[in-house]
């Protein structure tokens, strides 16, 4: 498979590259606000290393999100423009999809052999996005549900036997504190970030089913469809007795 993989939807800037049966090109690097500047001439290094212009790829990969705004809206922009220019399918990977990929190749959790777990990430404005994911008989994780966005507080672990991601880190104790107290700290990854090479391990899986999909149909994946309320909404949630005309 020859696939280029991008994400952007957190605060490093990453690119993967995947050009048959070699390890993949890689580059990661937390950037904050400067992914702008350094995404297009990642991609140009990887395929000048790999000797394999833009157009001989299967397709591109890309990070939708859930994630930060700026730079899920980044990350498809720049995807567009080259799978248009090189008439490339494009692969959509939720950012909870791809964590789960890279979890499970970690040391920590293949020593617990969990079977249940859940990714809980940071989405700020104190609430969280998360996922519960199973294993299957191929070692492959599959998505139980939904991604849902909530408080921390409303995160369930019933029957979790592992839990991974950012929110660990920013919340503690507030992820359903009594439940998540019966998790001992070796059943936790609180260091786990999305990166392309786990964008990448998704995108080979769906490349497989046939999963591609025309660059015009991309789109990216809002859990939160609301950041702000208007001046009315405030008013009324801090007056709940009153109605508007």
């Amino acid at each position: 498979m020859h696939i280029l993989a991008i994400d952007t939807s957190s605060a490093w800037c990453s690119v993967a590259l995947s050009v048959s049966d070699q390890a993949p090109l890689y580059r990661h690097e937390a950037v904050s606000a400067g992914a702008s500047q350094l995404l297009l001439p990642w991609i140009d290094d990887l395929l000048s290393r790999a000797d394999t212009p833009l157009s001989k790829l299967d397709a591109i990969a890309i990070g939708v999100g859930p994630g930060a705004f700026t730079g899920v809206r980044l990350g498809l922009a720049a995807v567009q423009g080259l799978a248009i220019g090189a008439e490339l399918p494009v692969i959509p990977v939720a950012s909870l999809d791809a964590l789960a990929l890279q979890l499970i190749q970690t040391p920590r959790f293949k020593t617990s052999q969990a079977r249940n777990f859940v990714i809980a990430v940071d989405a700020r404005m104190d609430e969280i996005y998360w996922a519960r994911f199973e294993m299957m008989s191929n070692a492959i994780p599959v998505r139980v549900g939904e991604i849902h966005l909530s408080k921390p507080e409303e995160l369930n672990l019933n029957d979790i036997q592992f839990l991974a991601g950012s929110a660990i880190r920013e919340y503690g104790q507030r992820l359903s504190s009594s439940q998540h107290a019966k998790l001992a700290p070796e059943y936790w990854d609180d260091e786990l970030s999305i990166s392309a090479l786990g964008v990448l391990e998704v995108a080979k899986i769906d490349l497989n089913k046939g999963k591609q999909i025309p660059v015009s149909k991309l789109e990216p994946l809002y859990i939160r469809n609301k950041v702000a309320l208007t001046t009315e909404e405030r008013m009324a949630i801090s007056s709940p007795g009153m109605s508007s005309s």
